[in-house]
């Protein structure tokens, strides 16, 4: 048997701006955004280059409670994993744009880390593994 994930949801407050700072400031492709059913809900997905079949589904909170969770849906845990081939030209490339780190770059056993919020306040670990080959190589 062969499973994979295929998107992960992320809460946002609209669609537009979250399209425009994953595409932007992150560099991820659009890879649909179509409008689906009654009142204007759109199937937006937008992924890093290179992804082959996993990527953010962009989703608008349906009520007061999930519009809550905006930016904490992890709560203050890094909730998505980004890596890497080449962690200094990203992490340059990020700085340039603005993007809000959470500490300075380390190195760890497993490669070269940082912890970024993307516009919401999620976190995130932009990773450069020392040996992708291997599965399950992240620090977790």
């Amino acid at each position: 048997m062969k499973q994979a994930i295929g998107q992960v949801s992320l809460l946002v407050r609209d669609y537009d701006e979250a399209i425009a700072y994953f595409t932007q400031v992150l560099g991820f492709r659009l890879v649909e955004d179509i409008t689906v059913g009654p009142g204007g809900k759109r199937w937006v997905v937008v992924a890093p280059p290179g992804a082959v079949d996993c990527g953010l589904l962009l989703a608008k909170p349906r009520t007061e409670e999930d519009a809550a969770r905006i930016g904490r849906q992890a709560g203050n845990r890094v909730f998505l994993f980004l890596h890497t081939d080449d962690f200094w030209r990203d992490y340059r490339r990020y700085a340039e744009r603005g993007v809000r780190f959470c500490e300075e770059p380390r190195q760890e056993t497993y490669g070269t880390v940082v912890v970024f919020e993307d516009l919401y306040g999620n976190r995130w670990d932009l990773l450069e593994r020392k040996n992708p080959a291997l599965p399950g190589n992240s620090h977790g």
